[in-house]
């Protein structure tokens, strides 16, 4: 019943974020289960200790389990975010499976508030066409060196989730959080006041540094860190 532990764990460090900053805040508790009857345990217990969001791993689940799952947080005020797991097997290889988008949109047919869409830049990229078919969860390798990048090609309407990104960081998660935190909100001001994210990106992070010594030491954390080998999609 380890779940039970980590729902409940998770909840109140939930809780006791919201206090901290008067923001709502959430998080992805994990309803994917052998059965659709645990699925739906999991998920009542998600309910009952008043979080807004569960997570469903959709192709592993399977699209009835899925759909039943989008059935049961519809009506029950919670969000489902949903995770990709497994789609490389079904569209990774170009000549062979599907595409992506043909997985996006039967998702939209069985349930779900939003998808891990790989990110555009970093570790598990995705073609432009493919991540913008949905409302985008860019994950997967990404730092506060990508803040920019990842400004300017998803823009608003986007969720960007930095887990080694944010755990990585050398004092620990809550200067990590609070590093891209500064990175973000730097990047959306330089962009509102017309700034070109793309061509200024690393001197707006760097500006942003000299008073953020959370982003100071996650910029130098993250300086040698790249993610460059063969793509294997294309043999």
């Amino acid at each position: 019943m380890r779940w039970r532990d980590r729902f409940l764990f998770c909840a109140e460090a939930l809780y006791k974020a919201q206090a901290e900053t008067g923001e709502i805040k959430g998080h992805y508790l994990n309803a994917t289960a052998g059965t659709c009857e645990e699925m739906i345990k999991r998920a009542v217990c998600a309910r009952e200790l008043g979080v807004p969001i569960v997570m469903h791993d959709y192709l592993t689940g399977g699209f009835t389990a899925n759909t039943s799952l989008a059935h049961y947080c519809r009506d029950n005020g919670l969000l489902l975010h949903i995770h990709r797991a497994m789609h490389a097997v079904i569209d990774r290889q170009k000549n062979h499976g599907m595409h992506f988008r043909v997985l996006a949109k039967a998702l939209r047919l069985s349930g779900g508030d939003h998808i891990h869409a790989g990110t555009v830049v970093g570790k598990l990229e995705g073609e432009r066409e493919i991540t913008l078919g949905v409302l985008p969860v860019a994950s997967g390798g990404i730092h506060v060196w990508h803040m920019p990048a990842l400004i300017e090609i998803f823009g608003d309407d986007s969720v960007l989730q930095f887990g080694g990104g944010t755990l990585g960081h050398p004092w620990g998660n809550a200067p990590g959080a609070v590093a891209n935190r500064v990175a973000l909100e730097a990047c959306v001001q330089a962009r509102n006041e017309g700034r070109d994210l793309a061509r200024e990106g690393n001197q707006i992070i760097r500006e942003a540094s000299k008073w953020s010594p959370e982003l100071a030491a996650a910029c130098e954390v993250w300086k040698e860190i790249k993610f460059e080998f063969p793509a294997m999609d294309t043999l």
